[in-house]
């Protein structure tokens, strides 16, 4: 019998991964019934209560309404027409064990979403590939004619990125940008949850967008279109509102996951910035949508850490000390990179041009400076992973950083799909790795500079996350996972502390919570 190649296997794990998943929501409907038969609607006594010999008052349940009735032996009067809708809604309450009879259905629906979210956040996260591979060949292939090929990749990323802006405000305006804060603002209640049209206009959007070297995030897209689908699998299964909302949240999550590979730090991401709050319900459906996302984007992509970190630090007597003063450092930073972000949005909207035409400009620069330096635009994957190996001498870094601190801020402004986290994951690495080579320069003789500097720029990441973000549960788990590295967690957990408190004493607010009080006052203003 011949042997399998790993090739064959996966490909084998993946079919059958797919064909059960094909086949899990008719299992699902055949074991629960959640879909209701057509017909007439069948009403029943819920209580009743005698008031007298000859009157009673009887709760009438009925689908989808409960009618209070006073019965009486003449004449019968409806005292409330609909009890759910007037009466004030519970505060809620720790759910015990008989209150979560609810949570297997609903926990196999989060892994089929979380399925359907990998699939589609693997494919777009193939297909960026592929749009870097080809951005990247371009200057190779031009190397004798600099002219012809600076304008080709100017006029091509102008008209992806017009495009991208294009789909964005003709179909569905609120895929602009991360999306992360609209999917904040839905789950909170301000806004109606998108529609399923946001999910090729902020796949094709994020492909243009990001492939022609905008530098933006993958995970924006992915953490949209994640929100997306996975609550229109609770609008199929008829879940009410409470379950939908954390089907959506899940769904976010394990979009999270499936860009980063990082499936703990998707389900972080759910409990910590988008519900901020913990119960046993919502961390089971996280756990089982980045479950789901996760095995697929492995199949797909291979389990490969998203970094890698070739040495394994120590945890030295100083890293403690020098990460506060790092996370002190880095709380400053995140005050700029907030300001700037929102400064910038604010002159794109006083801009009297089209969205499309912004967009076009923006696109022609980074398109031009794509083409002499390749590593510096697009999501700052490889511009992370040379940081991280220390590749940046101490008097380049405060150019590349001040270079790509203003594409970031550039790029967003444009009004294309795209998100943060990658981009602000750069620029933390670049801020460590300089306050690495300068410490060991400076303070510490006989230091190796270039490995403190590439274990100062591990912990920047996460610093500098915290401080923007104001996540540190999610940036630490995120860093980690990305890295399959952890003997940095000590140090790391201080720069996170001392990053946020600067922010805080800074009062520079997060930067999602920033966006989406943003977008509310946008909505306000055009209403009046």
């Amino acid at each position: 019998m011949p042997e399998f190649s790993e090739e064959n296997a996966r490909a084998l794990l993946a079919l059958a991964t797919f064909i059960g998943a094909a086949a899990l929501p008719f299992l699902f409907r055949v074991a629960f019934g959640r879909r209701r038969r057509k017909g007439r609607s069948r009403a029943f006594v819920s209580v009743a209560l005698a008031l007298g010999r000859r009157r009673r008052l009887v709760l009438l349940r009925t689908a989808g309404a409960e009618r209070l009735l006073l019965l009486g032996e003449k004449s019968d009067l409806a005292i409330e027409a609909d009890v759910a809708a007037a009466a004030p809604p519970p505060a809620e309450e720790p759910q015990e064990p008989s209150q979560l009879r609810g949570l297997f259905p609903l926990g196999l629906v989060s892994l089929l979403a979380g399925v359907a979210v990998g699939t589609l956040c693997g494919a777009f996260r193939l297909a960026l590939d592929a749009a870097g591979r080809l951005r990247s060949s371009i200057p190779d292939w031009f190397a004798d004619r600099p002219l012809l090929g600076v304008a080709i990749m100017a006029a091509g990323a102008a008209l992806a990125a017009g495009l991208a802006a294009f789909l964005v405000r003709r179909f569905v305006p609120a895929a602009v940008g991360s999306g992360i804060p609209h999917v904040e603002s839905v789950i909170d209640g301000d806004e109606p949850p998108s529609p399923p049209l946001l999910l090729p206009v902020k796949f094709v959007g994020g492909l243009l967008a990001i492939g022609a070297g905008l530098a933006l995030g993958r995970e924006g897209p992915s953490v949209q279109m994640g929100a997306t689908l996975a609550h229109q699998f609770g609008c199929y299964f008829r879940y009410d509102w409470r379950d939908q909302q954390s089907l959506l949240a899940a769904g976010a999550g394990a979009g999270l996951a499936a860009a980063f590979n990082a499936p703990l730090a998707g389900a972080a991401f759910v409990l910590e910035e988008l519900l901020r709050r913990f119960d046993m319900r919502h961390a089971t459906i996280a756990l089982g949508a980045s479950v789901g996302a996760i095995s697929v984007v492995r199949l797909m992509d291979g389990p490969t850490p998203e970094l890698s970190v070739a040495t394994h630090y120590q945890t030295g007597t100083l890293d403690i000390p020098l990460g506060l003063a790092l996370g002190a450092a880095m709380g400053l930073a995140s005050l700029a990179y907030n300001r700037a972000i929102l400064g910038a949005l604010d002159i794109a909207d006083r801009s009297r041009w089209p969205a499309e035409t912004k967009a076009a400009l923006v696109g022609a620069g980074v398109g031009a400076i794509g083409f002499l330096a390749p590593d510096l635009v697009g999501g700052g994957d490889n511009l992370t992973q040379k940081t991280l190996d220390g590749a940046f001498a101490l008097d380049v870094l405060p150019l590349v950083f001040a270079l790509r601190f203003a594409l970031g801020v550039v790029s967003y402004a444009a009004g294309t799909p795209g998100g943060l986290f990658a981009p602000l994951l750069a620029l933390g690495a670049e801020i460590g790795l300089f306050f690495g080579l300068l410490i060991a320069g400076l303070f510490i003789p006989g230091e190796d500079a270039q490995a403190m500097g590439m274990k100062f720029a591990l912990i920047g990441m996460a610093a500098f996350f915290a401080a923007v973000v104001r996540a540190p549960l999610t940036g630490m788990i995120l860093i980690t996972e990305m890295t399959d590295n952890s003997e940095l967690l000590l140090p790391m957990l201080a720069a996170c502390f001392s990053a946020m408190a600067i922010a805080a004493v800074c009062r520079n607010e997060p930067i999602y919570d920033a966006l989406k009080d943003r977008s509310a006052r946008l909505a306000r203003r055009a209403e009046t």
